[in-house]
């Protein structure tokens, strides 16, 4: 007895579901640059700064994981971090600036010889501020905000959040200098 002719899958020859409509335009706006404006140039070391802000600003209240953080963002961390996806100082700064197209170290002693050094008089958005290490590399990074501030990942237990550097007891008499990144 012959074996009856194979069924066919439906699914198997179905048209692909459609996709529903973007009701997003380019023209319309909806809090994202417009595309008929110059591009930002992430060259520019003042648009840079902006851009490698914008990105750290995105990750407030993400956790601190020492040895977290990488250019894609928040990552395991390693030893006392292994347990928490996260940042440490300098995984958050990484990230941020490599979001301005600048690649850095994941180590904060090493990003302290990455960029022009410029005095705290001088200090522009986005600009890496260090801290501690005494005459060694510096133990501690943020990226200034402007006015004092700087956000950063302080340490296990606290999450990345901004603080008022340059009237803090604690951090101002640990500066270090810093470093424009580019």
């Amino acid at each position: 007895m012959p074996s009856p002719p194979p069924t066919e899958n439906p699914r198997r020859h179905a048209p692909p579901a459609a996709k529903p409509a973007d009701t997003k335009t380019d023209n319309q706006d909806h809090g994202a640059k417009s595309d008929h404006g110059p591009k930002p140039d992430r060259r520019d070391p003042h648009n840079s700064g902006e851009i490698a802000i914008a990105a750290a600003l995105d990750q407030l209240g993400t956790p601190f994981s020492w040895g977290g953080g990488s250019s894609a963002g928040p990552t395991r961390g390693i030893g006392r971090g292994s347990g928490t996806t996260g940042f440490d100082c300098s995984g958050l700064t990484l990230y941020a600036w490599s979001k301005a197209g600048v690649k850095l170290g994941h180590y904060t002693g090493t990003q302290f010889r990455q960029g022009r050094r410029v005095p705290v008089t001088a200090l522009r958005k986005g600009d890496l501020v260090f801290f501690g290490g005494g005459t060694g590399d510096p133990t501690h990074v943020g990226l200034y905000l402007g006015d004092g501030i700087m956000i950063h990942a302080p340490k296990t237990g606290d999450v990345v959040r901004k603080t008022s550097f340059l009237n803090s007891p604690h951090y101002r008499p640990r500066y270090r200098g810093a470093v424009r990144p580019g």
